[in-house]
């Protein structure tokens, strides 16, 4: 028999052999850092699709990119102006707070505010009302159809940790304007921020109390921002990161031929496209001639874009014709055929409009895949038929500033129609005349009143056919008057290693870490 002794340390020795749970952790390197903590400082897909993670909206997109109820469990329409939200039960935020109707008003009062970034994120917002703690009513413009797509992105703060924290004002990637939301978090999601240095790294941990299934078994993902294509395609081969949602194009072959990478690729739903300013003069004081239809057109002829598509994106783009993806509701198939490259007639049209030698500022900056080559690659195009673009390429945090403040002539943009996935987000936002919560992103000062007149029709058809017909007007008027360049949908290359076991992959590419495993 043994003594009480010999048990207890035979017992002692089985716990030490005893396996201990590791904790399970995804190194994210991603090509740029987001701009803040806040989800509202700046209206970017990157920036919303990462903190994600940490705060939700009343409504989400599942696996397929179909609305499907978050925070909100169902919604109706109680009138022409009024919709009313059912939230849901025993949600709590990450510092034990109880999730409100309550919380819902106080973000969309921030998110809304005339000096919120976010505010073109839901144009049709008029004011709300709690009914009860888990009842809102939200009241809109009239007949306007989008709400629920709208919300996607708005995302929920806690109202009482807003008050307590001074943060009820927005902050502005834009305009440097900071406060308590920009370096704390404190949302309801499936992970919670445990600490952040910026351009450095990020930590989000699992929240155990999150209202959702998890599906992940992921404990821990440091996002790591890389800048440097060739340093992270390297962490990625050395195992110093375990993701990154962008692979460069470039270094597709030495990833395939690597047991330890698995690849994922796709065709991103982001057009890429050239905008330009409307102002009456250039950065440089001088008449602006792209106000002539003559010269955007010579502008778009003078750009091969099957000479992009094969050199510049390795053959993992899709020339575009028209301003949104063919999988985006209001695209117009009759609209999507690509402008053939035709130097000697954009030289013809110069001439007649009397801008040969017309110079230029081109704003670029490393958002896009392959940006710097594309946008080297166009403003050689440029030179050669006889214009004199000046190539301002920077990153983007410098770039971003000088973009919202109109201070550009010609710029390049990547439009995903988020949070919307509808065309009336591109032609909002970005085309309409810049007032209220239309236009946010309309850096280059457009106002084309038959646009505008089409495009707020868009905004209040409730049969859903009639809608789509007038995007699709908005869209055709947009290619007639050259209102921007399309040039391609972006390739969606994600790159894993190889004991990442799921890793599901979004058009909208915007990665899904709940929904991932190792």
């Amino acid at each position: 028999m043994k003594s009480w002794k010999g048990l207890l340390l035979a017992g002692t020795f089985a716990a030490l052999a005893a396996p201990v749970s590791a904790e399970v952790v995804l190194k994210w390197g991603a090509s740029r850092d987001i701009g803040s903590l806040d989800p509202y400082s700046y209206g970017d897909s990157f920036t919303l699709g990462v903190l994600n993670h940490v705060y939700e909206g009343l409504v989400r997109y599942d696996r397929n990119l179909k609305l499907e109820p978050a925070l909100a469990t169902s919604w109706e329409i109680v009138s022409p102006t009024t919709w009313r939200f059912h939230l849901r039960e025993g949600v709590k935020f990450q510092d034990g707070a109880d999730f409100t109707a309550e919380d819902v008003q106080a973000s969309l009062k921030r998110a809304s505010d005339p000096k919120s970034p976010l505010k073109g994120n839901i144009p049709a917002y008029t004011g709300s009302r709690v009914i009860d703690d888990h009842t809102i009513e939200i009241d809109v413009t009239p007949n306007y159809p989008l709400l629920p797509n709208d919300l996607t992105t708005i995302y929920i703060f806690d109202a009482g940790w807003l008050q307590a924290n001074n943060a009820e004002a927005p902050t502005d990637v834009g305009s440097g304007t900071e406060g308590y939301a920009t370096y704390h978090a404190n949302g309801t999601g499936p992970f919670s921020v445990e600490s952040r240095t910026p351009d450095a790294k990020t930590v989000l941990v699992r929240n155990p109390v999150w209202w959702d299934k998890a599906e992940t078994n992921i404990d821990r993902i440091e996002f790591i921002p890389v800048a440097s294509n060739a340093t992270r395609v390297a962490a990625l081969l050395s195992g110093d990161i375990d993701f990154t949602d962008a692979a460069p194009v470039q270094d597709l072959p030495r990833l395939q031929s690597s047991a330890s990478v698995k690849l994922l690729e796709g065709t991103d739903l982001r057009t890429v496209m050239i905008g330009f300013s409307q102002r009456d003069t250039t950065l440089s004081g001088a008449p602006n001639l792209m106000k002539d239809l003559r010269v955007r057109q010579a502008m778009q002829l003078a750009i091969d874009l099957d000479m992009i598509q094969k050199r510049v994106m390795r053959g993992k783009s899709r020339n575009a014709g028209t301003l949104v993806a063919p999988q985006i509701p209001g695209y117009d198939e009759s609209l999507d055929t690509p402008v053939k490259a035709d130097p000697e007639k954009a030289k013809a049209l110069l001439k007649e409009a009397g801008a040969e030698g017309f110079a230029f500022d081109f704003n670029c900056a490393d958002s896009l895949v392959n940006e710097e080559q594309i946008c080297q690659a166009i403003a050689s195009m440029w030179s050669r038929v006889g214009l004199k673009p000046q190539l301002d390429q920077g990153p983007r945090a410098v770039q971003t500033p000088k973009r919202s403040q109109g201070k550009v002539d010609v710029y390049t943009l990547g439009w995903a129609t988020l949070p919307m996935l509808d065309t009336y987000s591109l032609t909002s936002q970005v085309l309409h005349t810049k007032e209220g919560t239309f236009g946010i992103f309309n850096w280059g000062g457009w106002s084309d009143p038959e646009f505008d007149k089409v495009t707020e029709q868009s905004a209040t058809e409730m049969d859903n056919t009639k809608r789509l017909a007038l995007e699709s007007e908005s869209l055709r008027i947009a290619k007639e008057h050259a209102l921007m360049i399309p040039l391609h949908q972006q390739p969606l290359v994600w790159a894993t290693t190889a004991d990442v076991a799921e890793m599901p992959l979004f058009a909208d590419n915007l990665p899904r870490l709940w929904l991932a495993r190792k």
